[in-house]
């Protein structure tokens, strides 16, 4: 009997050696994968507390917080830079182009202009400097956002409205488990109008609308987004488009943070679309 007894203590002691070497194992992969998480500035990082003793499940679950609190943070100062940016922006070149198109108008009402050969160059550089005066104007948008006035938005009421705008393209809004988000319900509008411009720009036939947690899901078929420029769509001024001008997605982005909230471009779409934006409210 006492042979046995020593077996199983024995058998017991390897069997809790390796269960702890596994432990450990599992505790170092589980560090690592958020060391090249944050490595590659990847801030959606999120890991189970499966198999955690109390106090190893509350780190795990501090982490999980932290990373999405540094991306709250990345994104609100990647917002706060454009906003400078753009503020400097506009007012050099608003203070160039200004007097050219005043000069520029008031040499086409002279007589001595009129119909000679100075006219058409004249008015081609009126008409330049007009164009580029009127496209800085709207981008003024992104340091001048209107305050958040935050309610309660009622879903279903808000996407039906939506609907309407947009009829000729196909919607398939899922049931709402939580019809209701805080947020501004006209910066909102113009945030969901915004991608659905995009979508139908990018020959969309349909758009899905799928309620995920604190989470809006916006998905549409159009052609999808190039990897190549992936990184670059929430870039003032960036657009793959001949007329674009790169302000719809950066507003957009603007717009949730200035609520607390995110806009994302999910790395997999879901099935059966070719693009979906997370819109993370708070």
């Amino acid at each position: 009997m006492k042979i046995i007894l020593i077996i199983l203590i024995a058998l017991l002691l390897a069997l809790a050696v390796m269960l702890f070497v596994r432990h450990q194992h599992n505790l170092r992969q589980r560090a690592w994968l958020m060391r090249e998480a944050i490595r590659n500035h990847d801030w959606t990082f999120r890991l189970n507390t499966k198999g955690l003793t109390s106090g190893e499940r509350a780190m795990q679950e501090t982490l999980n917080e932290l990373g999405e609190a540094i991306r709250q943070q990345v994104s609100q100062g990647e917002v706060e830079s454009w906003e400078r940016l753009m503020r400097v922006l506009t007012h050099e070149i608003m203070n160039s182009t200004a007097p050219i198109a005043s000069i520029s108008q008031s040499l086409l009402r002279r007589d001595d202009v009129k119909g000679t050969a100075l006219e058409a160059g004249i008015q081609s550089i009126h008409s330049t400097a007009s164009r580029l005066t009127t496209f800085v104007e709207s981008y003024r948008r992104l340091s001048q956002l209107q305050k958040p006035e935050l309610q309660d938005v009622n879903l279903t009421v808000f996407f039906k409205e939506i609907e309407r705008l947009f009829s000729k393209i196909e919607w398939d809004i899922l049931p709402f488990c939580d019809a209701t988000v805080h947020a501004d319900p006209v910066l909102l509008q113009q945030v969901v109008m915004n991608l659905a411009k995009n979508a139908v720009e990018a020959g969309a036939r349909k758009i899905q609308v799928k309620r995920e947690n604190a989470s809006l899901l916006i998905s549409n078929d159009g052609a999808p987004i190039p990897p190549e420029v992936r990184e670059s769509i929430f870039v003032p001024f960036f657009t793959t488009k001949h007329d674009g001008t790169g302000i719809g997605l950066s507003l957009s982005r603007q717009i949730l943070v200035c609520q607390g909230g995110r806009l994302e471009l999910m790395e997999h779409p879901q099935t059966g679309y070719t693009t979906t934006f997370c819109l993370i409210m708070r």
